[in-house]
């Protein structure tokens, strides 16, 4: 889970959004044992008490789930990693809408560009994205 994190959003916001990115991705499995806080902490790099407020974040969009002294877990429940996917695109699409609305292009200009560069990503990466 390591990655850099910026200085525009707090720390504990962004691990929980790679998190997400991650269960999104399939690379962390629903009921997949996450490690204790102290362990990620020393992964990247950062305080205990921002992985803590991480974690208590994500079990309170319950993404994970503890069960006494038992290590936290990814949900099982499809609904939520199905509400995580989307509110990632949701997320990126409303980026993506500011950044292009004020050069004026049509739906029809984005539609035709996100399909050409979306088919030549999936091109170069073995064509396993469609």
């Amino acid at each position: 889970m390591s990655e850099m994190f910026n200085q525009r959003e707090p720390v504990y916001l962004q691990v929980v959004r790679n998190f997400k990115e991650k269960v999104a991705s399939g690379e962390l499995q629903p009921g997949e044992e996450m490690p204790s806080r102290r362990e990620l902490a020393n992964t990247l790099g950062i305080n205990p008490n921002t992985v803590q407020r991480a974690f208590k974040r994500m079990e309170e969009e319950n993404l994970l789930y503890t069960e006494g002294n038992m290590p936290s877990r990814v949900t099982e429940d499809q609904s939520i990693l199905g509400q995580v996917r989307s509110e990632l695109m949701l997320d990126a699409v409303e980026h993506f809408i500011a950044a292009v609305k004020p050069i004026g292009v049509t739906l029809k200009e984005i539609q035709d560009k996100v399909e050409e560069q979306y088919l030549l990503e999936a091109s170069q990466n073995g064509g396993d994205n469609e």
